[in-house]
């Protein structure tokens, strides 16, 4: 049966966008992300400026929909690391999808840049946006992770009067916001170990500790054990 004249137009728009998203990614790697902008992708894929607009309303909505491709690719890859250790233990799984996060961002230094580096623009403030689905996909890897380690092995918290009551607050309200997945003094835990992990990946896929180190692997590997410690998994 032939393909209904919607649907090669359909596949004529994704295979448009494919080459598109390609277009930006190469700018981005090759020249950095001030060179992507519309007319210079339009340029690269062989179309006009206004052409493009077809496609996307603007500069925001095309670095939103070419940052979710990212967020989704570097899941893939967190999600293939969990699941090939899916007979491991939990804090066994952790530590992987850790590795697998470094070797993404020091592979994909320009896109993990992008990512986390990039300002958050209006339209991916909508919870609807791909740049905050792809992001709450990837969120959840080692938020589930974390939790299924809170549920069958609990970790060290704090007593939450020892909190700061702002920081209690904001902790209650991130509780709520994962549907209560981590109490607000676990997700204090997870946030922190987030952080430190976070932190030292943008420190090494920025340039930022050149001044003393040519190799973080061993860095990052003192990171993670320092995060067996705070999960309480450092008697393993």
């Amino acid at each position: 049966m032939a393909d209904s004249p919607g649907s090669r137009r359909e596949r004529r728009r994704q295979d448009a966008l494919k080459e598109i998203h390609a277009a930006v990614r190469t700018l981005l790697v090759e020249q950095g992300s001030a060179a992507v902008t519309i007319n210079a992708v339009a340029r690269k894929v062989g179309m006009s400026g206004p052409a493009l607009y077809h496609y996307y309303a603007g500069h925001d909505e095309l670095i939103g929909a070419v940052t979710a491709d990212f967020f989704r690719e570097l899941t893939t890859v967190l999600e293939q690391a969990r699941d090939t250790n899916a007979d491991a233990p939990t804090g066994h799984r952790i530590l992987a999808v850790c590795r697998a996060m470094r070797t993404w961002a020091i592979t994909n230094p320009a896109e993990f840049g992008w990512i986390f580096a990039s300002p958050i623009t209006p339209p991916d403030l909508d919870r609807t946006s791909p740049r905050h689905e792809a992001g709450q996909r990837f969120e959840l890897v080692l938020l589930e992770l974390t939790a299924e380690l809170w549920r069958t092995r609990p970790f060290p918290v704090p007593d939450p009067a020892d909190l700061a009551p702002a920081l209690r607050k904001q902790l209650t309200a991130y509780s709520a916001a994962i549907d209560a997945r981590l109490p607000p003094e676990a997700a204090y835990v997870f946030l922190t170990c987030w952080t430190r992990l976070y932190g030292l990946l943008c420190m090494e896929v920025l340039h930022q500790l050149d001044f003393a180190y040519t190799d973080l692997e061993p860095v990052f590997e003192d990171c993670l054990r320092g995060l067996t410690v705070l999960l309480g998994l450092d008697g393993d």
